[in-house]
């Protein structure tokens, strides 16, 4: 987490304040809704829901094109952990929907795949080998794990109920959702004149969609991807359009398993041994973040008027890497975990960052800062359990031993290793 900028010496006018968020899946989603509550809190001079612009991608987009909607970060928090009155929950579940429809397809390509690889070995034997020419089978292989439509479904519902839309133009917000044209290789930023006639959910689903986990979005005959393929943040783009004061966060960072060993969290720094899945998130992490350091670096000279906050998790934050989203127990820990790590580093950089905001005629509150506040008290969300559970309850309870075990197994495995 870091402040950055320069800033004028005292607001002439309104100013300009943007959001820009990253990526990150379900849990990065939870990560800026614990992050986004703890500002909304300390921060007097702000209203997260009525912003200068508002720029997200992946699951920022998400986030991002929840509050230009009017939904509050209290909503937000109490939709990770219950159903509103009204409202439709955010489940995780939602978003790893296995995409039974394009493995059948692919399947089904198997067949004829197999017969133009024989044709192709027949016909050039001098050139080819037989396992050379079935690569070509390589093709029936799935283009996306997860079916990215049931996001769209359910960003639909919610946009609109209660006076929201799934529409840029009547949105009344500068809303922008960053996604990468796949044949091109070009951002697209929805949103903007142009591109404001593509419905916010299906902007979302495919700023959202990561290749190999989500098969890209077809719009207007051109297919979309991830937005965070370009750029981690795409923050110049809610700089370039005016902003003074930008908030940024960033929930992907590589984890420092040696630091994670000494505090005790884990017992080996080895994430070999925690298979395929965490050598490529820790790949996909560092360059990720390499590629914002750099990015954040060039803004200090080509954005010498504003002022940038980065917020980010450490890079020893084990609870952010290797979390179960599906947990109902784990999914408030990391919005908890979010929400308090952000105010302890507000706390932490009070004097360096309290004057930034101030320059644009937001005060930073130290005496919130200092008090002893419980996130989900604080949006209206008991924990102390009713006296008869719901079906619900008794299932978020199961979730939560079967959450326990695992670990227990994982630090069985461990110490046994």
């Amino acid at each position: 987490m870091e402040p950055s900028g320069s800033g004028s010496a005292g607001p002439a006018r309104t100013p300009k304040i943007g959001l820009a968020l990253a990526g990150g899946g379900p849990e990065g989603a939870i990560y800026e809704i614990g992050a986004l509550r703890a500002l909304d809190e300390a921060l007097e001079g702000v209203d997260f829901n009525d912003l200068h612009v508002y720029v997200g991608v992946s699951a920022g987009a998400f986030i991002c094109a929840n509050l230009a909607n009017n939904l509050t970060t209290a909503q937000m928090c109490r939709a990770i952990v219950s159903p509103e009155p009204g409202e439709h929950p955010f489940v995780p579940e939602t978003f790893l929907t296995p995409s039974i429809r394009d493995v059948l397809r692919s399947g089904q390509a198997v067949p004829r795949l197999l017969v133009e690889s024989l044709w192709d070995w027949v016909t050039h034997f001098k050139d080819l080998t037989f396992f050379e020419s079935l690569t070509r089978l390589s093709q029936a292989l799935p283009v996306g794990m997860f079916d990215n439509q049931p996001i769209r479904t359910y960003l639909e519902k919610i946009y609109n109920i209660k006076d929201r839309t799934d529409d840029f133009r009547q949105l009344g917000k500068h809303l922008v959702v960053v996604a990468a044209d796949l044949d091109s290789g070009q951002a697209v930023r929805f949103g903007e004149p142009g591109w404001d006639h593509v419905p916010i959910s299906q902007a979302v689903a495919a700023s959202s969609a990561l290749p190999g986990v989500y098969a890209p979005v077809e719009i207007d005959g051109r297919h979309y991807v991830d937005g965070v393929l370009l750029k981690t943040l795409h923050a110049s783009v809610a700089l370039e359009a005016g902003s003074d004061l930008l908030i940024c966060i960033n929930p992907i960072v590589p984890v420092d398993t040696v630091s994670t060993v000494e505090k005790g969290l884990m017992r080996r720094g080895k994430l070999l041994d925690r298979g395929l899945p965490s050598v490529l998130s820790q790949t996909f992490r560092t360059l990720i973040h390499s590629r914002l350091e750099i990015g954040m670096a060039s803004y200090k000279t080509k954005f010498k008027g504003a002022d940038v906050l980065l917020l980010e998790p450490e890079r020893d934050d084990y609870l952010m890497f290797f979390t179960n989203i599906f947990s109902f127990s784990e999914r408030r820990a990391v919005c908890e975990h979010a929400y308090q790590s952000t105010r302890r580093f507000l706390l932490a950089h009070y004097d360096e960052v309290a004057p930034m905001f101030a320059r644009h005629g937001v005060k930073l509150s130290r005496r919130v800062l200092l008090e002893k506040r419980d996130l989900w008290e604080g949006v209206g969300h008991s924990r102390t359990p009713r006296p008869a559970e719901s079906g619900s309850a008794v299932v978020r309870r199961l979730d939560d031993v079967l959450s326990r075990l695992e670990r227990l197994v994982e630090e069985r495995a461990e110490a046994a290793s």
